[in-house]
């Protein structure tokens, strides 16, 4: 028997990560009392977004990785982890059937939080669960398999995203122009690096309280960037820059730049597929939560492109990728060539909160914190290299012997989830000192921002009921 179920696991898993996600999705969406077609379609759309991502992936490596292998050869820069974005994580995570168990232990953390007072938001964002599982894979892959430890850490986790978006509900207001009847906010994980964000703003408070004064309007700055902003522009900057650096000829440099505008144009478009993929299953257990939460003022939170309206997010996304390019080259520790991960939106919708929108601190700040996420995408690589082999998700077109990473969010996550999977797989005494003085210490750090977040909120209450009596 139980070889039977193990053979019919085996088969499962075969399938693939696309069929899978498929039948998965299909079914979890019939439990919630969503209708057939509503749940075969929103099955069918993750199915198909997952390999129209793995598609663009294999476009992208199968044109640049050649520059890059000759780029490594020829100058010795040890850069040789291929960045491809945010999408391969997407991939291997929701072709994993532990981000489900994800999904749904924080849904549990998120209920109890709501019952208990402890949080306003319902976070119907399921899809980006897809980014705490990456932390959960990679510290069992470090803890050797270690469930107690990694659920411990996801369900951590995903309580102070909740918090953070309460905290961060009143500024969000304040920059979107929201009355105080509005519900939308968001809990998306790449703003867990807001702490980190709040301890330079108020750094610059202290040293550099001048620099606002030559703040500048961030929309005439896009108007004036025009298309050499665009994602299909930067992307053909970068195949010119990885051409000229793997000293290609005129003609392969031609094709790369047109590429790497390709690949980054349906990045963001087959990117966008995901969202409305797993909206019937949101939607389902929307509805079933709002039974058990009758008469409740709740946020709701969604995905971060509610701030995508800002100017200052894109002003200042443009501004960091050359930047990041520049670091990633002379940045000690670092083996990561930014490609997919270039445009920093994993960093400046929290450098937009924080700041409130100015876009010199936005800068100077997300500089700084650069290195950290290049840092965290080459501590990664080796996890990302092998899970994709495992899973039969490798891209076409990288030798097998590559290794390649994602520049995203939640490099302290990531670290700490390295830093603790090692700790209890090891048991060596000092690597657990580390890993309980590092998690405590980034426990500090929270609670010292959210207290920062709510005297901000308090002081512009106050200066709003001013304004009315007025």
């Amino acid at each position: 028997m139980l070889d039977l179920i193990n053979d019919g696991f085996n088969g499962f898993i075969n399938l693939g990560g696309a069929a899978m996600m498929f039948i998965i999705i299909t079914l979890l969406s019939l439990c919630v009392r969503v209708s057939i077609s509503k749940s075969i379609e929103g099955g069918l759309r993750m199915a198909v977004a997952l390999t129209g991502m793995g598609a663009v992936i294999s476009l992208l490596t199968s044109a640049f990785a050649p520059a890059l292998e000759d780029f490594v050869e020829s100058t010795g820069v040890a850069l040789s982890v291929t960045d491809l974005g945010w999408a391969p994580l997407a991939v291997i995570t929701w072709g994993s059937v532990y981000t489900l168990y994800f999904a749904f232990i924080c849904l549990v953390v998120n209920f109890i939080m709501l019952i208990t007072k402890r949080t306003t938001t319902f976070n119907v964002d399921l899809f980006n669960i897809w980014n705490l599982s990456v932390i959960g894979l990679l510290t069992m892959y470090y803890s050797g398999d270690n469930l107690v430890l990694t659920s411990l850490f996801v369900m951590v986790i995903y309580a102070l995203m909740l918090i953070n978006a309460d905290v961060m509900k009143p500024t969000i207001n304040e920059l979107l122009g929201y009355d105080h009847t509005n519900i939308t906010t968001t809990a998306h994980p790449s703003l867990l690096i807001a702490p980190i964000v709040m301890v330079f703003n108020k750094l610059i408070d202290v040293c550099l309280p001048f620099i606002d004064k030559f703040d500048f309007n961030a929309e005439v700055l896009n108007k004036k960037i025009g298309f050499w902003g665009s994602k299909f522009a930067i992307g053909a900057y970068l195949g010119v820059f990885i051409g000229l650096l793997g000293q290609q000829s005129a003609g392969e440099i031609f094709t790369l730049a047109f590429t790497g505008g390709v690949a980054l144009e349906l990045f963001g478009l087959v990117g966008g597929w995901f969202g409305p993929a797993i909206e019937p299953l949101s939607d389902g257990i929307t509805k079933m939560m709002s039974k058990k939460l009758r008469g409740r003022k709740l946020f709701i939170g969604i995905d971060w492109p509610i701030l995508a309206t800002r100017a200052e997010l894109w002003a200042v996304a443009n501004i960091l990728a050359p930047i990041l390019l520049i670091v990633a080259i002379f940045l000690p520790g670092n083996t990561v060539l930014p490609l997919g991960g270039i445009i920093l939106t994993v960093l400046a919708p929290a450098l937009l909160i924080v700041t409130k929108g100015r876009v010199i601190r936005m800068t100077l700040i997300g500089t700084i914190l650069i290195p950290l996420f290049l840092w965290g995408a080459t501590l990664i690589a080796e996890f990302v290299t092998n899970t994709s082999k495992a899973m039969n998700n490798f891209p076409s077109g990288l030798s097998e012997s590559a290794l390649f990473s994602s520049v995203d969010s939640d490099p302290i996550e990531k670290m700490l989830g390295i830093l603790m999977g090692k700790a209890v797989e090891s048991m060596d005494i000092k690597l657990i000192l580390f890993a309980v003085i590092g998690f405590v210490a980034y426990l500090l750090m929270f609670f010292w921002y959210f207290r920062q977040m709510r005297k901000e909120n308090a002081k512009a209450g106050k200066k709003d009921d001013s304004v009315s009596a007025a």
